[in-house]
């Protein structure tokens, strides 16, 4: 695709942080923001997938944010050469049911991505003694807000400018893996009126990932699930008006969710969240906590947040 081209397909706007566009035999592009600066957070890089049609058409599309942005899309750049495909799972949506695929832009992450996806709003509810801990790991407190902040009031907004997109609510979802997961659900509980959906795959509840906190989960786990319960029984939007997706494996890393999901499970059915409706909880026996397995699963929570 030319510039001239490019210039078109996103409504007759650059910007400046565009650095490389690249397509594929369908006809789908991915548009890469390099460094892209914030007042909020570090700069970061941003990768753009617009659909095959884009180009074609006068749609206006839903969109999807996705965390880890650089392990979302093609294999190259992704952490171990694995990547979710989400551009696939996207084409396979629109050959089933035509008009049901969306945008999605993936927010790579940078040095600080523990701090950056840790919920600040979890840590204040932690005791002094978790917070401690949970900081000293992260080497440094929360910083989930400012990057928040960055997503809804900086990229968004740019996104919604320069792309055919449907802005309101029920058309914009944010999706991760891991402690993608966490943020995911955090930026839809401080942001319920912008995101409709949250998927939060494998969610690493624990927060921590020293040895002891899971050779010996008695020591972190009721008050790591107390400090999440606190801030979900403050924050959660009220039932009926978004929906939340969760899951996790049984393999490695993920074999240690159970009892968290659990209890976070039955935080949102006491306020008054109906699972398969407003959410859904589910195990994936012999999943295991890589892209591998939140790409042969995707299907499942793109179909119960967007239809």
């Amino acid at each position: 695709m030319d510039r001239r081209t490019l210039i078109a397909a996103t409504g007759g706007l650059m910007v400046s942080a565009l650095i490389a566009n690249t397509s594929d035999a369908s006809g789908a592009m991915i548009i890469r923001y390099e460094a892209m600066p914030s007042r909020f957070t570090g700069a970061r890089n941003v990768s753009v997938w617009l659909p095959a049609d884009y180009g074609k058409s006068n749609r206006r599309y839903p969109v999807l944010y996705m965390h880890d942005g650089q392990n979302v899309f093609g294999a190259s750049s992704a952490f171990g050469g694995q990547s979710w495909r989400v551009d696939l799972a996207m084409e396979a949506r629109q050959r089933a049911v035509s008009g049901s695929d969306a945008i999605v832009v993936g927010i790579w992450n940078t040095s600080t991505r523990r701090q950056d996806f840790s919920p600040a709003g979890v840590e204040a509810a932690m005791n002094d003694k978790l917070r401690a801990r949970t900081a000293a790991e992260h080497e440094g407190p929360a910083l989930s807000d400012g990057y928040l902040r960055f997503l809804v009031e900086e990229l968004k907004p740019m996104i919604d400018r320069d792309y055919r997109t449907k802005p309101g609510k029920a058309s914009t979802f944010i999706m991760g893996s891991s402690m993608g997961g966490l943020i995911s659900l955090y930026g839809l509980c401080e942001y319920p009126k912008v995101f409709g959906g949250a998927g939060c795959l494998s969610t690493h509840w624990t927060l921590l990932s020293a040895a002891e906190s899971y050779s010996k989960p008695d020591l972190e786990t009721p008050a790591m699930i107390q400090a999440f319960a606190t801030y979900l029984k403050r924050k959660l939007p009220k039932a009926g008006h978004n929906k939340v997706w969760m899951d996790h494996g049984t393999i490695n890393l993920d074999s240690f969710y159970q009892p968290y999901q659990l209890a976070m499970d039955q935080v949102f059915r006491n306020l008054g969240w109906q699972q398969g409706k407003d959410f859904e909880s589910r195990v994936y026996e012999g999943a295991d906590h890589n892209e591998a397995s939140w790409r042969a699963r995707l299907q499942d929570p793109l179909s119960f947040l967007m239809g």
